[in-house]
């Protein structure tokens, strides 16, 4: 059995960053484990290649919900990276931090100052490469929010669209303002998203963060290999400990050793697998599974939160949109040869090229919905595009009130465990739904887009009703890909908390499993006001700070 210092289970966003922290002091012998395969497949590193990536088992776990009464009893494919540098490899690529609410109320639930937005901020600088900063001119506000000269980087977009910007146009004409960077504290207002890219590549968290680390002599990564369960031990005195764990690795079942801890980097979903195949969990899953019960923890696996979007379409005349431009052979031939060239244009683009922020309506005292906005329309993700010129303004509810769980079904770690988002299923969601397709319609409805006259054919303007449009949002509406909050952090006492303020592992009665760590979205206590990536490179960052100081 090998020994390590530190075992790190998941090779995702928030594993490669804490493979390359932990792995900085050359004592710490660090393994780091990932189920999937390397990042060298081709479609993960060209920017529109997510269309080829999601569905792919090369590169996705192909989960899927159950079927969801919020939702008519649809069922959503529910895509989750499944290779180096995990989901962001095969995300939408949106740098988005949240607004500093978000942080500040992490920091009144769990009582630990350090997750407040003032506090937070160093560390999102502390990893950022923001193209403001490039030059030796830069405007002091971006020095006082970005940072420069680390792994991460942030780039605009490539590419601009006259729908797009007829669209922002749109927005403004309705009180929301325009912005040029939403990463401030408050991400009010309309604008082309900043992506992680690099001269028209994406940018994942292997790139940033693990690949100028791979020649340290005590990093290990193993591709291929699975967390069958964790090794735990209970003392009398010290209570519980996590000492490794039985891997399944080329068809062998292996154990490792972890002297000084374990740190679950596998994301929402993964870490729950993991905790409940090891015997933590409430024992009602676990009996059913068949798994016996170590630690009886009620927290495992519930909160589970999402940003559920609804896709609003609309049908443009006397402008070019990506329907027209990529439907026939020549129009696809000079796309590829824009990006073979320039790295710009449609192969460029995130599957989202313009963001807005805004009110579901005036008493909110925040923005609480996000669009995402596309020159482009289609059925169903992984459908053909339609054949005609059309814009795709889809919205979600920032803060959902739903919750969902997550759990597994068997003891067996290749069984995919049960997802139930349980969407739309709070009165506040459901009218936050309703609202938001209105906002929609009245921005469509101002003199910026007039001229190109907008026509509704998704949900369809005959549908005006609370109940009508909260029915056609559980016939039309999918995820997001944003899964948090299954393994939240809390308080000591928090009977719910499946970790402390530092992200110590806790038994459900207040005390710290020792050695194990949980680092990635789902210690999120509550959703972040926008796309999760980057928040989850913020929790890994303190995550190994904290990990450092401590072991």
């Amino acid at each position: 059995m090998q020994d390590f210092d530190h075992i790190i289970v998941g090779a995702g966003t928030a594993g490669c960053l804490l493979a390359n922290r932990l792995s900085a002091d050359p004592s710490r012998k660090v393994l780091l484990i990932e189920a999937g395969k390397s990042d060298n497949y081709h479609w993960i590193h060209i920017p529109v290649g997510y269309l080829y990536c999601i569905g792919n088992p090369r590169t996705d776990w192909l989960y899927r919900t159950e079927a969801d009464p919020g939702l008519n009893g649809r069922s959503l494919l529910y895509p989750r990276g499944k290779a180096l540098g995990g989901c962001s490899s095969i995300n939408g690529m949106i740098y988005m931090r949240g607004q500093a609410r978000d942080y500040d109320q992490w920091a009144a639930l769990t009582g630990e100052d350090e997750w407040s937005w003032e506090r937070s901020l160093a560390d999102f600088m502390g990893h950022e490469s923001h193209y403001r900063l490039d030059g030796d001119e830069a405007d002091p506000e971006h020095r006082r929010f970005h940072g420069h000269g680390k792994e991460w980087r942030v780039e605009k977009q490539r590419l601009r669209w006259e729908i797009l910007d007829a669209f922002a146009k749109a927005a403004v004409q309705t009180g929301v303002p325009e912005t040029s960077d939403f990463n401030r504290g408050t991400n009010e207002g309309v604008g082309y998203f900043e992506v992680n890219q690099r001269s028209g590549w994406r940018w994942n968290a292997s790139k940033a963060f693990l690949r100028p680390v791979m020649s340290r002599p005590n990093l290990t990564v193993w591709t291929e290999t699975q967390v069958e369960k964790l090794h735990l031990t209970q003392d009398p005195v010290q209570g519980w400990r996590c000492t490794g764990a039985q891997l399944r690795r080329k068809g062998q079942s292996i154990g490792v050793n972890a002297v000084r801890g374990v740190v679950l980097a596998a994301g929402a979903i993964g870490s729950v697998q993991v905790l409940e195949l090891s015997g933590i969990g409430q024992k009602q899953v676990l009996d059913a599974a068949g798994i016996d019960v170590k630690i009886d923890h009620p927290g495992v696996g519930a909160n589970l939160q999402d940003h559920l979007q609804i896709r609003a379409v609309y049908e443009v005349d006397g402008v070019k949109t990506l329907n027209t431009q990529a439907n026939s052979l020549w129009g696809k031939a000079a796309i590829g040869l824009e990006y073979l060239f320039k790295r710009s244009g449609p192969m460029s683009m995130a599957p989202s090229q313009m963001g807005g922020f805004t009110r579901s309506d005036a008493q909110r005292e925040w923005p609480n919905i996000e669009f995402h906005v596309q020159p482009l329309s289609l059925d169903a993700f992984g459908q053909p595009l339609h054949r005609f010129n059309a814009f795709t303004a889809s919205v979600c509810n920032l803060n959902p009130t739903s919750r969902g769980t997550v759990h597994v079904k068997t003891a067996d770690c290749a069984d995919a465990p049960a997802i139930s988002p349980n969407y739309l299923s709070t009165a506040d969601d459901r009218k936050v739904a309703a609202d938001s397709l209105r906002v929609a319609r009245n921005i469509v409805a101002q003199p910026a887009l007039k001229p190109y006259n907008p026509r509704e054919i998704k949900p369809g303007v005959q549908y005006q009703t609370d109940d009508e449009l909260v029915r056609l949002a559980g016939d039309i509406a999918t995820t997001i890909f944003h899964p948090v909050g299954t393994t939240k952090m809390g308080r000591q006492n928090d009977p719910m908390a499946v970790v402390n303020p530092h992200l110590q592992a806790l038994d459900g009665q207040g005390s710290a499993i020792r050695g194990l760590h949980i680092a990635d979205a789902g210690v999120m206590p509550t959703i972040t006001s926008g796309n999760t990536n980057s928040p989850t490179l913020l929790i890994a960052e303190k995550a190994a700070r904290w990990i450092l100081a401590s072991t």
